[in-house]
């Protein structure tokens, strides 16, 4: 696994850290940008630790704000990635983290091994910190005001960091956008908002190979409102979104968060979007072993669920790849959630080249 420029921005970050804030103290009110204050609701105003955004702008230039960015990589195409809830508030804390805190650094590390590490082989990584806000207070929200929520914090830190990441690093680059559950949650606000914020920025859709939001539900209203930006529909096509949920049988019927009506999901073993079964003699491997890189084939098969919008995982055993029972009612008592990478990892590695592949060759 890709480790030593991870470790170079670290060891920089913490001499940077006893010098320098991370934050800009000037920072232009909501009414000064009115595209920004359309996304402040009267709902997004009352959530607890908003008004950091309004206080401080973080300042993506400081290594100390980037979970790695690899400017020296050695690929043709970058994946800009966006992890997913790290930040577990203690009592009496807000909703919304700070840029530095310590559990949220930590967990986006673990997790970005887990993930982004899918992309090393074909790609320079690049993965901003980012203030966000408590998954559990996220997800018992109703639809509506999750997603509020989430634009609005996608119309911040994410975007600063998008904008920092264009102007001084992708140097007209082919990229690729990555998430997971929050993150992916935030990649589609990006998606709506950012790129969609002017000609220039519509632009730089022509330049993304494929926006992998996994792990949160893409839905047909979704789709209708960014025509431009499809459901794929093959392992090849690009411009377009890839995302799915995974569950065991288990689940059918039950409550999960991340799974939204009339959801899509592709399947990531035969990338068809319809109920053909795909054997877990089809998949790659799993990642099964974090710390020493160990992939295991034939773990996970996957079948699509199209009434339900998820990935049907028969085979992986639930008690090893499933959630904590402590969050069961949040997603149902067979999620895969936290393995929706990990249990197709070498297909997801597989696919990105070969859609960059197929941009390339276009």
């Amino acid at each position: 696994m890709k480790t030593n420029r991870l470790i170079q921005l670290l060891a920089a970050a913490l001499l940077l850290s006893a010098c320098s804030s991370n934050d800009d103290p000037e920072v232009p009110q909501p009414e000064d940008n009115p595209a920004v204050n359309e996304l402040l609701t009267d709902f997004v105003r009352t959530v607890p630790g908003i008004e950091k955004y309004q206080q401080t702008q973080t300042d993506y230039s400081k290594a100390e704000n980037w979970l790695t960015a690899e400017t020296e990589g050695e690929y043709d195409v970058d994946v800009f990635y966006i992890y997913p809830s790290n930040y577990t508030p203690g009592e009496g804390d807000p909703a919304i983290s700070d840029i530095d805190n310590a559990g949220m650094h930590q967990g986006a590390q673990a997790i970005y091994q887990r993930q982004a590490t899918a992309f090393e082989t074909c790609c320079n990584i690049y993965a901003p910190y980012y203030r966000q806000v408590d998954g559990s207070y996220c997800l018992q929200l109703t639809s509506e005001d999750e997603w509020s929520l989430i634009r609005y914090q996608a119309s911040q830190d994410l975007t600063r960091a998008l904008d920092y990441y264009f102007e001084h690093w992708n140097q007209g680059k082919p990229f690729i956008l990555a998430g997971h559950s929050q993150g992916s949650e935030n990649l589609l606000a990006l998606l709506q908002d950012y790129f969609h914020k002017d000609d220039a920025h519509k632009t730089l859709l022509s330049r993304m190979v494929v926006a992998y939001a996994i792990g949160f539900s893409v839905t047909d209203e979704y789709l209708q409102r960014n025509p431009d930006v499809p459901f794929a529909k093959s392992a090849f096509d690009t411009g377009c979104i890839v995302s799915w949920n995974t569950e065991g049988p288990g689940n059918k019927g039950q409550h999960n968060a991340v799974v939204k009506p009339h959801a899509h999901s592709i399947n990531p073993l035969n990338w068809q979007i319809d109920e053909t079964p795909a054997t877990a003699e089809q998949n790659l491997g799993s990642l099964t072993s974090v710390e020493e890189g160990i992939v295991t084939p034939g773990i996970a098969d996957a079948t699509l669920n199209t009434e339900r919008g998820v990935v049907v995982c028969t085979t992986a055993n639930p008690a090893k790849y499933g959630l904590p029972a402590f969050v069961a009612h949040l997603f149902g008592p067979e999620s895969f959630h936290g393995h929706d990478y990990g249990l197709y990892y070498m297909n997801i590695r597989k696919n990105a080249k070969d859609r960059i592949n197929t941009y390339l060759n276009k």
